[in-house]
């Protein structure tokens, strides 16, 4: 957040391989958004609960030194924050209201994929009544182990008619959900037990924005450069990739 003006929310961290300065993982694939007006207000509040402070008793005023001005733009914006230290589970409770309402298309692009019965459940039953599915995840993985867990949830995903990605020149750090041509969600909050239920996290909720389709255009221009999975490639995965996930399967909620 900058003076009260300005807050960017996605994947992109304070380090070199995030903007391709060097390639640590090929290259680093990510997104941001960038929000201007009232929703600025609302990242201020979640930054200043992480610090332990009273909202009552804070002058927001402080941090907010110049007039908020409502945005001109179509649709609305609501950043939301995921606390493991209460019952609610919003980064999950939001992805799955999405995957349930959509008629059309939900896109979806995740570091990580370790799902729980929930989530893999309504991934399935979209596809299954006809929603086309796509989850991209990376080609190049930063850890091994999270990388061996996603293939144990390929097969399943694509006999429901899941279709799945891998993007081949690197790592996608990207956590985005796409649905519709009309509602989206861009943050840090990808689809494992960590970002779900361990992790303070927080996403951006946009509904009939202006920049919708520019999100969706940008899928599929990353698209462009993966590889489909199909049940041929998760045959000749490497034996070590197949085993490993389904050993590391046993502790998948602490991964």
């Amino acid at each position: 957040m900058i003076d009260g003006r300005v807050a960017f929310n996605g994947g992109v961290n304070l380090a070199d391989e995030y903007i391709n300065t060097y390639e640590k993982y090929g290259h680093w694939k990510d997104t941001a958004v960038m929000l201007q007006g009232e929703a600025v207000l609302r990242f201020t509040r979640m930054f200043l609960h992480m610090w332990s402070l009273d909202e009552k008793e804070m002058d927001f005023d402080r941090f907010l030194n110049v007039p908020i001005t409502p945005q001109a733009e179509n649709g609305f914006v609501l950043p939301y924050g995921d606390c493991p230290l209460d019952r609610d589970k919003v980064g999950e409770q939001v992805y799955i209201d999405m995957l349930n309402r959509a008629q059309k298309y939900v896109h979806i692009m995740t570091s990580y994929l370790i799902l729980d019965g929930e989530m893999e459940n309504a991934l399935k039953y979209a596809a299954e009544r006809g929603v086309d599915v796509k989850i991209m995840l990376p080609g190049i993985p930063d850890k091994y182990i999270p990388f061996a867990l996603a293939l144990t949830h390929y097969r399943s995903l694509m006999e429901s008619g899941v279709e799945i990605y891998e993007y081949t020149p690197g790592f996608v750090h990207a956590k985005v959900f796409v649905c519709d041509g009309r509602e989206a969600v861009v943050g840090t909050i990808n689809l494992d037990y960590r970002s779900l239920y361990h992790h303070f996290e927080c996403a951006t909720y946009m509904w009939g924005t202006d920049c919708i389709p520019q999100i969706e255009e940008d899928f599929e221009l990353t698209q462009e450069k993966c590889r489909k999975v199909t049940v041929d490639m998760i045959r000749t995965e490497p034996f070590k990739r197949r085993v490993l996930g389904f050993v590391a399967k046993t502790v998948a909620p602490l991964l």
